[in-house]
């Protein structure tokens, strides 16, 4: 895919295993749009980052977070709840990337507000495909909000 430069995308990834990390990575590294991948591996890190405390003073407000749910020290379901009851964070649409495919969760996450469900699948080429659909269909069809000014 050729990647079109005038579309620049930032994306948070909120992830604890560096294999998934990778592999999102290079899922979206032939994107049609700019990606920026800021990783957080936990929830406390991610809420860090989103409110640019520590480290992440200089952070961007991301386009996007890929959100896995069973994170360390801060679980995703409590990241999602702090960012969508933030109201300088909740325009940020928030897809669940998750190993979990308990309805619990996916009924729990919509009533959170997450903007869409996806459970990885454990074949590595499947994986990939997702990652190229989402890619598709959130940075080519859908219309994101406009970035800071």
């Amino acid at each position: 895919m050729k990647r079109v430069d005038a579309l620049a995308v930032d994306i948070l990834l909120v992830e604890d295993n560096p294999g998934d990390v990778r592999l999102t990575k290079e899922a979206l590294k032939d994107a049609k749009v700019m990606n920026e991948i800021y990783v957080a591996k936990d929830g406390v890190e991610a809420m860090d980052f989103l409110n640019k405390k520590g480290a992440f003073k200089e952070a961007p407000t991301p386009d996007m977070i890929l959100l896995d749910l069973n994170l360390p020290r801060k679980d995703g379901r409590e990241v999602l709840a702090e960012v969508k009851k933030d109201p300088n964070l909740k325009h940020i649409p928030v897809i669940i990337l998750t190993t979990s495919k308990a309805d619990e969760d996916i009924i729990k996450t919509y009533n959170l507000h997450a903007n869409a469900y996806i459970t990885k699948p454990v074949d590595l080429n499947r994986f990939v495909e997702i990652i190229h659909a989402l890619e598709e269909f959130w940075f080519t069809i859908v219309k994101l909000p406009p970035k800071e000014q």
